[in-house]
């Protein structure tokens, strides 16, 4: 028996209430449901939390999930992606209320500290300029850019054909660098290194 047919034989047991069935699904795909989750939050512990959470809803919403190609990996992926933008999105005000406080003559321990939140207000601006894609569109870039997959296999986890998903890819990209291109430039050849086919 394949693993997407005895997935889809697992969740069948799971939507009729199979905890033993569900834990399984869970094992199977927490690792790569947390890797998600931690390419778009900052913190362990808000990745920790947003895996639990897509978790929770996979189990609140078995009846009506979907399998795509025999597998709830693309519906967890989506899931967690929509929640830890959720956490970020709560956290930016604070995160810019900080870097606007008037600062008085630095220290070199300052100085450190100025320049580690510089590289991270990077990072709010990339996750705030992935956060304006169609869901489909930013989980394909992170699929290729972050995750390493090639568009070939990242296509079927987000339920696209691979020719969609490399046009879909390729205007995602270049929206991602019209957002980007006027105060972070040095950014695009990283995500320029997702696309392979």
């Amino acid at each position: 028996m394949s693993d997407k047919s005895d997935e889809s034989a697992t969740w069948e047991r799971a939507r009729a209430g199979s905890g033993e069935a569900y834990a399984e699904l869970f094992r199977r795909h927490r690792d790569a449901v947390f890797r998600r989750a931690t390419a778009l939050v900052e913190r362990a512990q808000d990745a920790e939390d947003a895996t639990a959470v897509a978790f929770f809803e996979l189990w609140r919403k078995r009846r009506s999930v979907l399998l795509v190609d025999g597998t709830v990996l693309p519906w967890l992926l989506v899931t967690v992606t929509n929640t830890a933008r959720n956490q970020r999105r709560s956290g930016i005000r604070y995160r810019r209320l900080l870097a606007a406080l008037p600062r008085a003559e630095a220290r070199d321990a300052e100085h450190e500290a100025i320049a580690a939140l510089e590289t991270r207000a990077l990072g709010i601006r990339l996750r705030d300029a992935l956060s304006v894609l169609d869901p489909k569109d930013a989980a394909l870039l992170t699929l290729t850019a972050v995750d390493g997959l090639t568009v070939a296999d990242a296509a079927p986890l987000i339920g696209l054909k691979a020719g969609a998903a490399r046009t879909r890819l390729m205007r995602a990209r270049r929206r991602l660098q019209h957002d980007l291109t006027s105060t972070t430039p040095h950014v695009i050849p990283l995500l320029a290194e997702g696309e392979r086919a």
